[in-house]
Parts: structure tokens; C-alpha cells; sequence
């Protein structure tokens, strides 16, 4: 989605992560890739290799919305994968202007240029759901997610339930391996800190340091 408004959040997120955020269930996530419904924007081709699933702050956003739409309002996925095309054709601005409307469980969209809605408004009650809302939840709680104990920072750990059992910075599911890729590709420790926002400078320079250790 791409947009000059400074407080726009980019990064990637993990299924796990999205799961959090969203509420929308990893088993949920992988059903919705399978059948072509909604691919996370950074796929590997090969599913079932390490974080093969990464998804975009636009995808989070959007599937906030959908899974209410579908989980809570029942609306048919036929439908809604329209509703996705057009989620995605909003510049971020549109986000904060747009409301959409559910009438007999199909979606209406208020465009915010002509005041016109897609559907006839029949009388029956209609729900609004505020797009700047969900986009200002999210970021919310993406500000939690981020969270961690100050302890955490640059030190490294290993869980048998986190990673495979991979080496990864604790308090996060980030494996040091994944930073030292980034760091071999020629991303500098900035660059990895956008790419994932919950580590510190502590981190990256701890994942480093245990590479030319090692």
C-alpha cells in the first residue's frame, strides 16, 4: 500500500504474530493460503520450509477486516474475495476516510470521493466498521507485541518449543540464523531492525557477535 503518511507501520510478520494481532488462527491462515483465498504477500514457494509464511502490515490490516466479516458476519468467501481485491486497491489515506457497510451479509463500500455506496440501503440495520479504527487497533497492538522485558535484550536463547529448537533472541521467536542471513545479503543493523521491529540494536549485534564466534 503505498503512501507518504509518515505514521504508516512496514514490516513482517509471522503467522504467529498475525495470529495475535488478528485473532485470526494460524490453522486459519494456512486453510485460507491453500485454497487461494489469501496468500501472505512474502511466501516461499516451499510451504513447509522455516517462516515460508511472512505477511505485510497491509495484509494484517486486511485481515482484520475480512475475518470479522467472515467469522462474525458470515459473510460467503465468494464474496468476499471481491472485498479483498478492493481492500487492496485502498491507498493508506482511503483507509482513514472509508467505511464499509454490511447489508443481508454483502459488503458496501462508502466511497469517500462520491458519497455513493455500491449497494441499495434497504432500511434493514447496517454495520459500520471504520477502517482508521482497525487500522489504529492494530497498531496498537502491534505496540504490545512489541513489548519485552528489558532483560531480553541482546541475549540469546534456545526453547525446544520456539524455532525447532533453533538459537533465537530472546523473549522473540526471531532465530539468529535469520539475522545473520539478512546480514550476509548486506543489510546493515538498521535495516534489520525494520525488518523485524521488536528487536533492539542489543540483538542484532549479540547475533552477530555469536556468528564470528562460532
Amino acid at each position: 500500500m503505498p503512501s507518504s503518511d509518515s505514521h504508516v507501520v512496514v514490516s513482517a510478520f509471522t503467522e504467529d504474530q498475525v495470529e495475535r494481532l488478528t485473532g485470526v488462527t494460524v490453522r486459519q491462515l494456512r486453510h485460507w493460503d491453500r485454497t487461494d483465498f489469501f496468500a501472505p504477500s512474502y511466501a516461499n514457494a516451499d510451504r513447509r520450509a522455516v517462516f515460508s509464511r511472512v505477511y505485510s502490515f497491509t495484509d494484517v490490516l486486511c485481515l482484520q477486516v475480512l475475518a470479522s466479516l467472515r467469522n462474525d458476519l458470515g459473510c460467503s468467501m465468494q464474496h468476499l474475495r471481491e472485498v479483498k481485491k478492493k481492500l487492496y486497491a485502498l491507498g493508506d489515506a482511503a483507509w482513514a476516510r472509508t467505511t464499509l457497510y454490511v447489508v443481508k451479509k454483502k459488503v458496501v463500500f462508502d466511497d469517500p470521493a462520491s458519497n455513493e455506496r455500491k449497494e441499495v440501503v434497504t432500511g434493514q440495520r447496517i454495520l459500520g466498521i471504520p477502517l482508521e479504527t482497525v487500522r489504529a487497533g492494530i497498531s496498537d497492538r502491534l505496540a504490545m507485541l512489541r513489548q519485552r522485558e528489558a532483560s531480553t535484550f541482546g541475549a540469546l536463547s534456545r526453547d525446544r518449543r520456539v524455532a525447532h529448537n533453533s538459537r533465537v533472541v530472546a523473549g522473540t521467536r526471531i532465530p539468529v540464523r535469520a539475522i545473520r542471513a539478512f546480514a550476509a545479503a548486506g543489510y546493515n543493523n538498521e535495516a534489520i531492525i525494520r525488518e523485524y521491529p521488536t528487536l533492539t540494536l542489543q540483538d542484532v549485534q549479540a547475533a552477530l557477535k555469536e556468528e564470528q564466534a562460532a
